[in-house]
C-alpha cells in the first residue's frame, strides 16, 4: 500500500529500503545555502537532497515568478537519476513544517507519479540516527508519465476570478498589503481569501487530524467545491502546503497556480487588490 498524502516517522521506518527514494528539500529563502549546509551536517539515512531554486525550479525572467516550474521531462529524468521507478515509494521531508517538502510533492504527481508522500513533522519527528553521509544514487527507470495534479496559469486565472475560490496561502500582513519584502507589489489578487500554510499545523509541527483540515477548509470554501478551488501564495511553494492539507483531508482536485502573486504582480497590467 503506497502513501500519497502524509507519513509517519515510524511507517517511514517500516518501508523496504530498495523500494524508498527518500529527498531532504530543507530551504530558506532568506539564505538559499542555509538547507544544504544543514543537509551537508546531519540528515535521515540515506536521503538525497533537491535544492528549490537549482532543482526545482526553472530560470527566472522577471515576468515568471520567483519559483517557475521547470521543463517536465527534465524535471522527471532528474528524478529517475536519483533512482525513481515507477513502483518507488518516494518520501520527501525538510525542517520548515513542510512547506518544501509539499511542493516536492506536488511535483512528483505533476510528473505522473503517485507513490509520493511528505514526512509528517519533517526531520524532527525523525527518532532515529542522521548521518552526514551523501547515498550513491542508484539510476531508476522511471519516464515522464500523465499529470495528476490541476494547475492554472495566469490568463486562465484572470478569466476565473469570482468564479473560483481563490486561497491565497501567505502571511496575513503580505497578503493585505502592509508589507512586501520579495515581489513587485504589496497585495493580493483580487477576490482572494487567505489561508497561511501555517495553520495547516498543530502545535508540535504536525499537520492537524484530517477531520480538522476538512471542517477548516470547508467553512472556507463554502458553496465551492474542492475542484472549484485555486491556491496561490508569493511563489507557488507554500501553496502547495494547503493542496497537501486538502487532500488529506479528502477535499481532493484543487489546482495550483504556480506563478502565484511573484508573477501576478510582476505585470502592472493585472488588477492588485489590498486589505
Amino acid at each position: 500500500m503506497s502513501h500519497r498524502t502524509l507519513i509517519s516517522a515510524a511507517e517511514l521506518q517500516a518501508l523496504p529500503p530498495e523500494k524508498l527514494l527518500l529527498i531532504d528539500v530543507g530551504f530558506d529563502l532568506a539564505d538559499t545555502s542555509a538547507g544544504e549546509r544543514a543537509y551537508a551536517a546531519a540528515h535521515l539515512p540515506g536521503a538525497h537532497y533537491l535544492h528549490l531554486d537549482r532543482d526545482l525550479s526553472a530560470p527566472k525572467t522577471g515576468l515568471n515568478g520567483r519559483h517557475p516550474l521547470p521543463d517536465r521531462a527534465v524535471f522527471a529524468a532528474k528524478l529517475a537519476a536519483l533512482g525513481l521507478n515507477d513502483d518507488t515509494q518516494v518520501v520527501t521531508y525538510d525542517a520548515q513544517g513542510g512547506m518544501y517538502g509539499a511542493r516536492l510533492w506536488w511535483m512528483l504527481r505533476w510528473i505522473g507519479h503517485a507513490a509520493v508522500a511528505v514526512l509528517d513533522g519533517g526531520q524532527a519527528a525523525w527518532t532515529g540516527a542522521l548521518t552526514a553521509d551523501i547515498p550513491v544514487a542508484q539510476p531508476g527507470n522511471f519516464k515522464l508519465g500523465d499529470t495528476r495534479v490541476a494547475q492554472v496559469d495566469a490568463t486562465a486565472l484572470r478569466g476565473m476570478l469570482g468564479l473560483v475560490r481563490l486561497i491565497d496561502a501567505r502571511a496575513p500582513e503580505r497578503f493585505r498589503g502592509e508589507v512586501e519584502p520579495l515581489d513587485a507589489q504589496a497585495g493580493h489578487i483580487p477576490g482572494a481569501s487567505n489561508r497561511l500554510f501555517k495553520m495547516n499545523l498543530a502545535a508540535d509541527g504536525r499537520f492537524k487530524p484530517a477531520d480538522q483540515l476538512k471542517a477548516e477548509f470547508s467553512a472556507l470554501l463554502g458553496a465551492h467545491a474542492p475542484t472549484a478551488v485555486v491556491h496561490a501564495c508569493g511563489s507557488g511553494v507554500t501553496a502547495c502546503h494547503d493542496l497537501l492539507a486538502m487532500e488529506y483531508a479528502g477535499l481532493t482536485g484543487s489546482s495550483l497556480y504556480p506563478g502565484s502573486w511573484s508573477e501576478w504582480s510582476s505585470d502592472p497590467g493585472r488588477p492588485v487588490a489590498k486589505g
